[in-house]
């Protein structure tokens, strides 16, 4: 898609975002430079706060490329290998996990383990699905117990199953052979690396006056949030808040070789498996176009919808984020049909 044709992809998106209701953000530039922003609806529907293209929002399993890249960063610094086996930092944690499983296996969603939150299980969006108290699950090793206890489903390697107790895992290594508190390392390696002023893994019952509460439903008259629904502070495996301009600066900060390097970042946008029902493959930590240069994110929880995408040779980011858990996907599928036009 050429700049030419930007005007028209943000006609088009706007207008479903109208037709919609949609409360969240439309943000398309061209490195780094707005084509289009526009923000809609309510973060606070009980007080009527409207969202902004400043406004943080929730990114569910977006921010699964943060912990990607930080265990990338740390097989650079020779802390890690892709090779390395799971059990060897484990030890006698998370004992049904295969002796087999490896870093790589877990950042591909190949390793076969068991889920805590498993994506083939039949459970909606709006059910308590966590097993541990959710107010217990602000710091990383908390995790354990809500993550043990999972049968290996398939051998390592087997086949692709995308799998959020396996990002979880690679959080709980990456604390641990770090010596850093995860949220501190992701901090560390990843935010201010990309210069990431606004990005932050913020609890659910203590978000500031700029961030959007996550609603559980569309309708605009419901105030119900996703506070008991998920993790009161996210991890490894989804949870932080970002804002539009935030990711758009991550997106190039990462193209660059500013947060692990450039060589490394190839290998992570480099596919190794293909998602059919998603109709996108994957590399390490980042989904890819079926065919086509775009480097894309996404997330769905209770409160979350969000879908922001990169093409590294226009270095145009367009990223699509509401704070319902159904409101983003009708102008997502107004942008893929566009992209696919």
């Amino acid at each position: 898609m050429s700049a030419s044709d930007l005007p028209a992809l943000a006609a088009s998106l706007d207008a479903r975002a109208l037709a919609d209701g949609f409360s969240g953000v439309i943000s398309i530039d061209v490195d780094g430079v707005p084509a289009f922003a526009q923000a809609y609806g309510l973060a606070d529907r009980a007080h009527g706060i409207p969202n902004t293209v400043d406004t943080r929002f929730g990114m569910a399993s977006a921010c699964k490329a943060f912990t990607a890249l930080a265990v990338i960063s740390l097989v650079e610094d020779g802390t890690l290998t892709l090779d390395t086996p799971v059990r060897s930092i484990l030890n006698d944690d998370l004992p049904l996990i295969d002796d087999g499983v490896t870093i790589e296996h877990l950042l591909t969603h190949t390793s076969g383990i068991g889920d805590y939150l498993d994506e083939e299980a039949d459970w909606d969006v709006d059910d308590y699905i966590l097993t541990v108290p959710v107010h217990e699950l602000f710091e990383t090793e908390a995790f354990v117990r809500a993550i043990d206890g999972q049968p290996q489903k398939s051998p390592p390697g087997e086949r692709f199953a995308y799998n959020n107790g396996g990002y979880m895992v690679l959080a709980i290594i990456a604390e641990r052979v770090s010596g850093l508190p995860f949220h501190d390392l992701i901090a560390a390696r990843v935010f201010e690396r990309a210069g990431l002023e606004k990005t932050a893994y913020l609890r659910l019952d203590g978000l500031p006056g700029d961030a959007a509460f996550g609603y559980v439903y569309d309708d605009p008259e419901s105030l119900r949030t996703n506070v008991l629904h998920l993790p009161v502070r996210g991890n490894g495996d989804g949870g932080a808040f970002i804002t539009a301009p935030d990711f758009s600066r991550f997106w190039r900060a990462a193209a660059d070789g500013a947060v692990v390097s450039q060589a490394s970042v190839a290998d992570m946008w480099r596919p190794r498996n293909t998602d059919e029902n998603e109709g996108l493959r994957y590399g390490l930590g980042f989904w890819l176009d079926l065919d086509g240069p775009g480097i894309v994110l996404e997330g769905y929880d209770a409160g979350v919808s969000i879908r922001s995408r990169f093409d590294p040779g226009s270095r145009t980011t367009t990223t699509i984020v509401a704070n319902s858990s159904e409101g983003a996907w009708g102008v997502i599928g107004t942008y893929t049909d566009a992209l696919s036009a």
